[in-house]
């Protein structure tokens, strides 16, 4: 079985993770069987050895990546010294933190909040996004976002409201703004229970986003393919 470490770089509300789990959870849920997953509390300095992994998972996290926390410091270089020794996956504030890690630039954007069921274009259609799909319709909740492509980097998925969704570096390395491993009932939780943070009329558009089919089934599938191709390496 393939080895997963996953980096856990921040937690749900605790009520919420009562009713969904944690972030470990919900990646284990969406990948399904067939795989041994170690996580590790970033925050704290827990750090993987990256060549005792088949990949690592970087999860999301209500922190950004330009904040002036020591465990950020730390896992930017720890992505910098684990790309090309392990399969790399960043998902949200995961996304942000390994194009800041690898040339890249992130920042609040003046679009402002990113919430509900979000619909990116697949510009760049690589080996493992099997079955392929022309868009992708996936949870988001964030407001920063990649504002500088990465050196080096294919672009994966775009939309007008975020550019620069999911990159690619060479074969070993992938990332995604949106969050697949978000059930429309936690995302809904989630969204619902910023409503005066992020504004009534956003929230109400979000969870009737939120009703809709989403393609998580089909990202999911993305990333075991993704995992399987560095298996063994």
């Amino acid at each position: 079985m393939s080895r997963i470490a996953i980096l856990e770089t921040g937690a749900p509300p605790p009520a919420l993770a009562q009713r969904h789990g944690d972030y470990p959870a919900m990646f284990r849920a969406l990948l399904g069987d067939g795989y041994v997953c170690q996580a590790f509390d970033s925050r704290a300095g827990d750090w993987p050895e990256p060549a005792a992994f088949d990949a690592a998972i970087i999860t999301g996290s209500s922190a950004g990546v330009y904040e002036p926390h020591p465990w950020i410091a730390d896992l930017l270089d720890w992505i910098g010294e684990a790309k090309g020794r392990t399969g790399l996956i960043g998902v949200c504030f995961g996304h942000q933190a390994m194009a800041q890690a690898l040339g890249g630039r992130v920042e609040k954007s003046e679009r402002g909040w990113g919430v509900g069921l979000h619909r990116y274009d697949v510009v760049s259609a690589e080996p493992w996004m099997v079955p392929p799909l022309g868009t992708v319709a996936i949870p988001v909740s964030h407001q920063d976002q990649v504002v500088e492509q990465p050196p080096g980097t294919r672009v994966t998925l775009t939309s007008a409201f975020t550019p620069f969704a999911g990159l690619a570096w060479d074969d070993d390395a992938i990332s995604l703004q949106g969050h697949p491993e978000f059930t429309p009932a936690y995302a809904a939780e989630l969204t619902g229970g910023r409503r005066e943070r992020i504004g009534p009329a956003l929230v109400d558009e979000a969870l009737d986003s939120l009703t809709r089919p989403d393609d998580r089934e089909t990202v999911g599938e993305w990333l075991r393919r993704f995992i399987a191709s560095r298996a063994g390496r």
